[in-house]
């Protein structure tokens, strides 16, 4: 066994992940199936949205001007020659004196400029009588009033969102160019280690960290190989490594210093180990490198180091290659501290905190790396910087929401 002899920054780290961290793969897909991809291409309007007027009420189609004087003591009446459905046009001419029946989003005929709403008539033997008047364009949609030919919808690096999808279905895209979400590798590694559900000895313990993991991995946009389990053998944990086809491959446990702790020697003789061991508390054994074109990412066992390891490092690769961007994926709120925050100049600490009733907040009061309890308790974590001693009662902090991300 050895100690640490020195540790990196968290900048420097993130600097190396940021350089060798690219989107490179692009795909095609069917633009259904692109929810909360990441477009490689701008996407130009190649028709105007809507591509015909059309109604916005149920109603009648008529001349405006026409309809001047209209009221509940003076109602006037209009012959209905016909009418225009969704999809099935009116084709007929309309005369002075006449209106046609039409639905929403039924297409207007030529010859009228306003639709009159159903609730203002009353309809009986091909004659409709109208208690109100409307002002030219009333309840019409026009042609090109949501989208024009020619106009740009979303630029390169648009993650996009559900109603993104529906606009780009509306402009008759039917496939979308994205950047391929990364492939990524979980290996969990201990002899203690048991799946949930499986019976387990004495001095074993269940398998928490792959819970967390792989939700992680897919709010991340990562798409992720079946689980492998691996006991401490170093010749297993070698194969499962070099094995080809993943961008980004973590290790759950074994990335420390210990007699058991394979990976970051597999690492460095099999690729290259960039990093080993961060100035940042928890989490500080992590490490990262590559094997072939595998970036590799070594996360402590403990649960709560592995969920803060991962956030500030394994995710940010995956967003990059994935085309998403560096910024941790919590909403962001500013908050006034209650009690005091401490830490120590010289490493970057992930604290654990909880909103009290007066809008304000605290730490939780158990730091220890191995109670992943204290993160379902707290409502979210502060960032003290390294150059910090940690932040006094009444300083205002950005606080990582759990909630909402």
């Amino acid at each position: 066994m050895r100690g640490f002899t020195s540790r990196v920054s968290v900048g420097d780290a993130t600097d190396w992940i940021d350089a060798v961290a690219k989107p490179e793969r692009r795909e095609t897909v069917h633009v259904t199936e692109s929810h909360g991809r990441v477009l490689c291409d701008a996407i130009v309007a190649a028709m105007d949205v809507p591509s015909f007027d059309r109604s916005a009420m149920d109603g009648y189609a008529l001349r405006a001007a026409e309809t001047d004087g209209a009221s509940d003591y003076n109602p006037l009446e209009f012959r209905v020659i016909g009418e225009s459905m969704p999809g099935k046009p009116f084709s007929g001419s309309i005369e002075g004196g006449t209106c046609i029946r039409i639905m929403t989003g039924a297409p207007m005929p030529s010859g009228v400029d306003a639709v009159l709403p159903a609730e203002y008539a009353e309809e009986f033997a091909g004659v409709v009588r109208f208690s109100a008047s409307v002002p030219p364009g009333k309840h019409i949609g026009c042609r090109g009033e949501d989208v024009q030919t020619g106009q740009r919808m979303f630029c390169a690096g648009r993650r996009l969102r559900p109603q993104d999808v529906g606009l780009l279905a509306s402009i008759g895209v039917s496939h979308v160019p994205v950047w391929v979400q990364p492939s990524v590798r979980l290996l969990v590694t201990g002899d203690e280690l048991v799946p949930a559900g499986e019976s387990r000895g004495p001095h074993q313990i269940y398998d928490s960290n792959s819970g967390v993991l792989s939700g992680l991995v897919n709010r991340d946009g990562g798409r992720l190989e079946p689980i492998r389990r691996l006991v401490d053998d170093r010749a297993a944990i070698r194969a499962a490594m070099r094995d080809p086809g993943a961008d980004v491959i973590l290790v759950s446990g074994g990335s420390s210093v210990g007699a058991e702790d394979h990976a970051p020697t597999i690492v460095a003789e099999d690729g290259e180990l960039a990093v080993h061991g961060i100035a940042i508390r928890p989490s500080s054994p992590t490490g990262m490198g590559r094997i072939g074109s595998s970036l590799v990412f070594l996360l402590p066992g403990n649960p709560v180091s592995c969920l803060c390891a991962y956030d500030f490092f394994a995710a940010r690769a995956i967003r990059l290659i994935g085309g998403r961007g560096t910024a941790l994926p919590y909403v962001v709120r500013s908050i006034v501290v209650n009690r005091k925050i401490v830490s120590a100049i010289g490493r970057v600490d992930y604290c654990r905190v909880a909103f009290e009733t007066d809008g304000g907040l605290v730490p939780i009061s158990t730091s220890g790396a191995s109670i992943l309890s204290s993160t379902t308790r707290a409502d979210g974590f502060v960032v003290v910087p390294a150059e910090s001693e940690g932040y006094a009662p009444g300083t205002r902090v950005d606080v990582y929401q759990y909630d909402g991300c």
